[in-house]
């Protein structure tokens, strides 16, 4: 059972003392570690996005991108009675304002705490804390699924998740996530001058991971090309409408973590990809893609 959640304490986040580094990480220890680091950093993190966030917003990533303009689910017209999964929902901003269109939500994620904040702001559709590598929902069940920044960056395999997300779909059925853009794994994470030189490899795989003392993962995020994204979504029996990148606006002089007017002027931040359910069937799991 999800309760709301108790008073933002700072000592909640523990991570302060865990070391950098680049090394491989599989689904099990990535899925261990994430649960853990949202639980912690949840308070944290609403505390100092919620307001660009927003209650009942969807917003696609820190330019600011809202769905209200991109449609990319699209027309809110037509949300009307769909039923939507959102997956890595966090306080499900965008879960709420699918409601507020009509549509009928779901907002997942792997973290409890979060969850707790999504409880806390409000809203009358489903809960569910759950992985997803492993959708606890029937096939066919959603017209629509949608992720803003959520587990795709954080998953070991990807095709795992699309491959679920495909199964959970209506015939027809679309799936539009947004993750880091790849090109950011090539500069480092710094906002200012220090983040526009390139400082590694953009084809370097290797996760990059935040451990404890005693070598044990506590934060992952995985990197993907482009190249290897695009091959995931065929793999998952998915194809792809669209690719969107947005562009830095005017209006927006917020910084939020490597993302700045700075950067986001000069090279992308944000990948959306907008993807549709194929009725060719869904090849072979070894096929398409690199491990």
């Amino acid at each position: 059972m999800i309760q709301e959640p108790e008073a933002y304490d700072p000592d909640n986040a523990v991570d302060a003392t865990s070391q950098a580094t680049r090394r491989d990480a599989g689904v099990a220890e990535s899925s261990r570690a994430n649960r853990g680091w949202w639980d912690r950093n949840a308070d944290e993190y609403q505390v100092e996005h919620g307001t660009f966030l927003g209650d009942d917003r969807f917003v696609w990533g820190p330019e600011g991108l809202d769905e209200v303009e991109a449609e990319l689910l699209g027309p809110s017209e037509e949300l009307k009675g769909k039923d939507v999964l959102e997956i890595g929902a966090g306080a499900a901003q965008c879960a709420r304002w699918l409601a507020a269109q009509g549509a009928r939500p779901v907002a997942l994620d792997l973290s409890h705490r979060q969850l707790q904040h999504a409880l806390r702001i409000g809203g009358s559709f489903p809960l569910v804390c759950a992985d997803a590598g492993a959708l606890p929902f029937a096939d066919g069940s959603f017209d629509l699924v949608c992720s803003a920044y959520g587990a795709l960056p954080f998953v070991a395999d990807p095709r795992l998740v699309l491959r679920e997300v495909r199964r959970v779909l209506r015939p027809g059925g679309r799936f539009v996530f947004s993750v880091t853009h790849p090109i950011r794994w090539a500069f480092p994470d710094e906002p200012g001058p220090e983040g526009l030189s390139v400082a590694a490899s953009y084809f370097d795989r290797t996760p990059y991971v935040e451990q404890d003392d005693e070598g044990r993962a506590v934060y992952v995020e995985h990197h993907r090309t482009l190249g290897d994204r695009v091959r995931d979504i065929v793999a998952a029996g998915l194809r792809l409408v669209d690719l969107v990148e947005p562009e830095w606006p005017a209006w927006n002089t917020s910084e939020w973590g490597g993302w700045s007017p700075l950067r986001g002027n000069l090279i992308p931040g944000t990948a959306i990809f907008v993807c549709e359910r194929s009725e060719m069937g869904v090849p072979p799991a070894e096929g398409g893609g690199r491990d």
